[in-house]
């Protein structure tokens, strides 16, 4: 492997392969117990008990209105992610945005009996305005009543909810909101692979790698460069 100089990352350290080969194995235990320590916290996760959903929550679809089951679209699970678009907004969210950028493909979830839908609380018109702009598919829908407030925490709070039904009954089974929903936010996890990381301040990285706090650089994807 040809020797890169960078000078401008002084102290740095620059190896033989087999130098880096044998840090890279030792690395590579602590990721496979990480890796094991997450599948042991999903199994928990499993395991929590469910929550009766007994209110009549309503919702506002292309379709027309229809009750929180009715976006289960006939599958056994349902998870609802809480979109901080709010009424009239004139800067919609861009965390929330990077999240729905990077959504999986709903094939894969309805393959596994599951739903996948984006609620707020700004008008359904709206809605379908800035899906349309961003060049998203996905289901997403105007909730009406408490639903945000209920599962969310918030008015207009991120997160997301996790619901089962069974014999027309819904449970609530899992929430989380704030970094718990990194885990589908790909840029987060293919830049943490990277030296530089996602160069945010709370990160331990190198002296020479540039930070700035959280947040601040987050932009909807058609705003980068402007």
């Amino acid at each position: 492997m040809k020797d890169i100089q960078m000078p401008e990352l002084a102290g740095q350290p620059v190896v033989s392969r087999a130098e880096w080969q044998a840090a890279r194995d030792a690395l590579l235990a602590e990721e496979k117990e990480i890796t094991r320590a997450m599948d042991r916290l999903a199994a928990k996760r499993r395991e929590l008990p469910w929550v009766a959903v007994s209110q009549d929550y309503r919702f506002v679809t292309d379709q027309g209105e229809k009750g929180l089951i009715d976006l289960f679209a006939g599958r056994r699970q349902l998870i609802v992610y809480h979109h901080m678009l709010r009424p009239d907004d004139p800067s919609p969210c861009p965390g929330c945005s990077m999240l729905a950028d990077e959504l999986p493909r709903m094939e894969h979830l309805n393959a596994r009996d599951t739903t996948l839908v984006l609620v707020s609380a700004a008008p359904l018109a709206q809605i379908n305005a800035f899906k349309q702009r961003m060049g998203w598919g996905f289901d997403w829908v105007e909730t009406l009543g408490t639903f945000n407030v209920d599962f969310s925490g918030h008015d207009y709070g991120p997160g997301y909810s996790v619901f089962i039904q069974n014999g027309g009954k819904v449970f609530y089974s899992y929430g989380c909101d704030d970094r718990g929903t990194e885990a589908v936010v790909g840029c987060f996890g293919t830049l943490d692979i990277t030296p530089m990381g996602r160069q945010e301040d709370w990160q331990e990285a190198p002296e020479w790698v540039p930070q700035t706090p959280p947040y601040v650089w987050w932009r909807l994807h058609d705003q980068y460069g402007t």
